[in-house]
């Protein structure tokens, strides 16, 4: 017997970024629940193949082309969803993009790139659709964040302060459309295996560091972040907004300390 209290079917959900990686896990994981899914991303060919791929439960899976880096796409794709399904219930904010080098060497091309898709395009898909719940009264916006809005690591520095602005957007506007019924919160993620990041964490060095400072000692897969955003889209969470849950393997919890076991004593 399914518990209502995490019942998400029929709901009309909206991935951005959903073709692939975390959107695509989070979109299957949503079409198994029995939601109305519909992905969007840049590229019509990739949104088909992953809708095929994913179109599991009671709905096909729907797809629209969407640049988020684009504000008028951005418009044109929550209002074709709406036209489309009839409304939207929740909307989950992925798409994102990274580059990884020192501070020193970012363009302006490269630096504007990351923040364009990674906070101003969130920020526009979020009001898009915010617009569309408020009006309703009710819904939810989850925004995939990043370990690097609480612990930032080297070399991603303008990712970290667009996670770190992301982080403070889903505060800011929990505070904002609380009072219409909306609930906005934030799912960040440790250290994740997809396709875009495959050849980072093939290194076996970078492997061995990543399961040495994850509590859990593994990395991280797309499925292990759909509980928590079905969770979070979910009446179980009917009380719950402005909050960001770190799904992580216990990650930003602290770090390892390579001493021996019998390391001694030491006393100042």
């Amino acid at each position: 017997m399914t518990d209502s209290l995490f019942d998400v079917s029929d709901q009309v959900v909206l991935v951005s970024g959903g073709s692939r990686g975390i959107g695509k896990a989070l979109a299957r994981g949503f079409a198994e629940r029995n939601a109305l899914v519909v992905i969007a991303g840049r590229e019509a060919a990739t949104l088909k193949t992953a809708a095929e791929d994913i179109s599991v439960g009671a709905h096909p899976v729907q797809t629209v082309v969407c640049d988020v880096a684009e504000t008028a796409q951005i418009e044109q794709c929550v209002q074709q969803v709406i036209n489309d399904c009839g409304h939207i219930d929740t909307l989950l904010n992925v798409a994102g993009v990274n580059i990884r080098q020192p501070a020193n060497d970012f363009t302006d091309e490269q630096f504007d790139f990351v923040l364009d898709i990674n906070l101003r395009g969130a920020f526009f898909m979020a009001q898009k659709v915010g617009r569309h719940l408020t009006e309703r009264g009710s819904g939810c916006v989850i925004n995939i964040d990043s370990l690097n809005s609480h612990s930032p690591l080297t070399n991603v520095t303008p990712y970290a302060m667009s996670k770190c602005g992301l982080n403070g957007m889903t505060q800011a506007l929990a505070r904002e459309w609380g009072p219409d019924g909306v609930r906005v919160n934030g799912l960040a993620p440790g250290f994740i295996l997809t396709d875009l990041t495959q050849q980072l964490w093939s290194d076996p060095t970078m492997q061995e560091w990543g399961r040495f400072n994850t509590p859990m000692s593994r990395l991280g897969l797309p499925d292990d972040l759909v509980g928590t955003a079905v969770f979070l889209a979910s009446p179980a969470a009917a009380f719950l907004t402005g909050q960001t849950i770190y799904v992580d393997g216990g990650l930003i919890s602290g770090r390892n300390w390579p001493i021996p076991t019998d390391g001694g004593q030491s006393r100042e």
